[in-house]
């Protein structure tokens, strides 16, 4: 009875952070911030002390309650600010605390991430992130609430956040410059805590003219391209989720130096450098999808980031399947079930335990997350798997949602029982392996043949739908087979002899299989040279070859490790490995020749570099630009960088 009981409790009242009033100043030429924000909170009766997140760069001058008592705030050692209330909090009623904050963000200090650059007051594009704490916030991802915002910014510089009003405004900066105001407010309790300001070229659209893109001079030439696929996707999604919170959406160009992408109520940024890169159409469709799935609803707590996080990943693989066809979507979700699987060891109503910007939590809600659905949409069928997401969407609009509420609707709007589907993928840890033993029989009056078979797998609590695939001289037959515990028999009647049978061929289900232990090794080895750890890397590529000795792909990227750590002999071996390899993926062949060229053309081989890059061209295969560098490099010697 613990769990009902414990389930059956009024949830304890919570330190809640109902919206903000921001008057900022940005000057890039002495890279500084000053800004006034107005925080409206409510807090337990109890509660004498509240702690914000904070940048660290940021310097508080003043704390003030509506009253006009200044309040003690002190850094904490992990740099949040710890504040004393000036009078009793009163349960339910909001109160009104002033911060009044300066500071030189570079982008070189210590930020509240270790390791990522959030936040940079810089020409010719300055950004504040929202996970970069730039205004004193609470409950990371969870905690929604409004804002209204007033930023000035040099004349000539564009401002983007959420819930524009009307144009930008004649003002001045403190020190007399002239300058733009731009105005903000979003009303809807959210997440718009994220400002981009630059100097952007007049923006591009397609279309209803809705979506509009804004790069700086040096992207332009990619304006059309990304503003035609990121009106599609918006349309794609709008179709399969319903109506979004807002019909404008702006796509805004990021500097290389920050993360990848970033959304916020009607914004989605990507970096300069991915902007005409085939790659970034799945970066943007990502970006997009949170729209819906982080912006219109939200994780009530992180151990519900699953629902946010691993939607907007499968919303791109979705868009994908569209644009790309099924085979497509299938390859991509190799490299989700590898991530899946990469660090399955606590369940994924556990995460919240985990650092949210940490490789283990990152992989497990985007990618397992992506798995989860990717299967629920298995077990649903497509009609009731978009029922469900629009289910959700719809009664949890602007507000959070927990795992049992996801779980409630998906019930109602499929008519199934999915306790044990939950319980396995969202409770549980761990992937069925499976076996198939099977015996084939002719049946009398050239009646065909009858197949009696044995699915195995290792999870004694293993409930599922599986799909059975039967290819015979004929006709390929296909079943759905309800696999239930550890053995699991099936009778399949075909009029031609089986040849081969398969189970889950579509892989619809997440399992272990020895080509997924090669990506996982591969997977965390990249995540470890992310990380700067090269000996722990070169020991997962390693587990990756002896799981599979012919893989290209552990090869090329130990070849990598070595290249940089300009051990040209052991990265030549490496490359060539590769090359003699199972050649997967393909790109692995182009892309070793032009990096045995290059050491090559490092260790004064011209000739040798030469050829190399000729037989990289030969291929024929441009993946990430590898044909024209080649050409770069017949025209030119490849030279090492000083500073690499």
């Amino acid at each position: 009875m613990a769990g009902p009981l414990l389930a059956q409790r009024a949830e304890r009242p919570a330190l809640n952070i109902a919206g903000y009033v921001i008057d900022a100043e940005l000057d890039p030429a002495t890279h500084h911030l000053a800004a006034k924000v107005v925080v409206t909170l409510t807090a337990p009766e109890n509660l004498q002390v509240v702690n914000f997140g904070f940048h660290p760069a940021l310097k508080v001058t003043k704390i003030s309650d509506e009253s006009g008592k200044l309040l003690d705030g002190e850094r904490t050692a992990d740099g949040a600010i710890r504040v004393t209330a000036g009078t009793p909090f009163v349960q339910g009623q909001a109160v009104h605390w002033t911060f009044e904050y300066e500071g030189t963000i570079t982008g070189k200090e210590d930020g509240p991430v270790e390791g990522l650059k959030l936040a940079a007051i810089q020409e010719p594009i300055s950004y504040l992130l929202y996970p970069a704490r730039w205004f004193p916030m609470t409950g990371y991802m969870t905690n929604r609430f409004t804002a209204e915002m007033h930023i000035r910014v040099p004349q000539g510089m564009r401002v983007f956040a959420s819930g524009m009003q009307g144009s930008a405004k004649p003002a001045k900066l403190a020190s007399g410059k002239p300058a733009d105001e731009f105005d903000f407010n979003w009303t809807k309790p959210g997440f718009p805590g994220t400002v981009i300001a630059g100097r952007y070229v007049a923006p591009i659209s397609v279309g209803a003219g809705n979506v509009k893109v804004y790069l700086t001079v040096s992207h332009q030439q990619s304006a059309n391209q990304l503003a035609q696929s990121a009106t599609k996707e918006y349309d794609f999604f709008t179709d399969s989720f319903g109506a979004p919170e807002t019909s404008h959406l702006n796509v805004v160009e990021l500097p290389d130096d920050t993360l990848p992408a970033v959304y916020a109520p009607e914004l989605a940024a990507i970096m300069g450098s991915r902007v005409g890169d085939k790659s970034s159409v799945r970066l943007l469709s990502n970006t997009i999808a949170h729209q819906w799935w982080g912006c219109e609803v939200s994780p009530r707590t992180l151990n519900d980031a699953w629902i946010t996080n691993g939607m907007s990943r499968y919303g791109e693989l979705m868009y994908l399947e569209e644009e790309s066809g099924k085979s497509a979507m299938r390859t991509a979700m190799g490299d989700v079930a590898a991530g899946a699987l990469a660090y399955d060891t606590i369940p994924l109503s556990s995460v919240g335990r985990l650092n949210p910007f940490s490789p283990e939590f990152q992989s497990m809600t985007l990618e397992k997350g992506a798995m989860v659905f990717h299967m629920l949409r298995w077990e649903l069928g497509d009609k009731a798997f978009l029922e469900t997401l629009k289910g959700v969407l719809s009664q949890y609009a602007d507000s959070s949602v927990r795992a049992q509420d996801f779980v409630k609707v998906a019930e109602s709007q499929s008519q199934q029982q999915l306790t044990a589907f939950f319980a396995q993928w969202i409770d549980g840890t761990g992937a069925p392996k499976f076996s198939n033993k099977y015996a084939v029989y002719r049946l009398g009056n050239n009646k065909g043949f009858r197949t009696i078979g044995d699915i195995g797998q290792d999870l004694d609590l293993f409930r599922m739908p599986v799909e059975l695939k039967v290819e015979t001289d004929g006709k390929t037959e296909t079943q759905k087979i309800e696999v239930v515990g550890t053995e699991t028999q099936y009778v399949v009647d075909t009029f031609g002899r089986p040849r081969r049978i398969s189970v889950d061929p579509s892989d619809w289900v997440l399992k272990t299989t020895p080509d997924l232990q090669v990506r996982i090794a591969i997977l965390k080895g990249q995540q470890l040279v992310a990380q700067g750890d090269m000996t722990g890397a070169l020991a997962e590529y390693q587990k990756a070859l002896e799981a599979n000795p012919q893989s290209s792909l552990a090869s090329y990227r130990i070849g990598e490790v070595l290249f940089g750590q300009h051990n040209y002999q052991a990265s030549v071996n490496a490359y060539r490995d590769a090359l003699r390899g199972d050649d997967e993926p393909r790109w692995t062949e182009v892309w070793s020749h032009i990096q045995i060229g290059k050491i090559f053309d490092i260790t004064g081989q011209r000739d040798r570099a030469v050829n190399e890059y000729r037989l990289a061209v030969q291929t024929n295969d441009n993946t990430q630009g590898a044909v024209n560098e080649a050409r770069q490099y017949l025209q030119k010697p490849f030279t090492r960088p000083e500073n690499d």
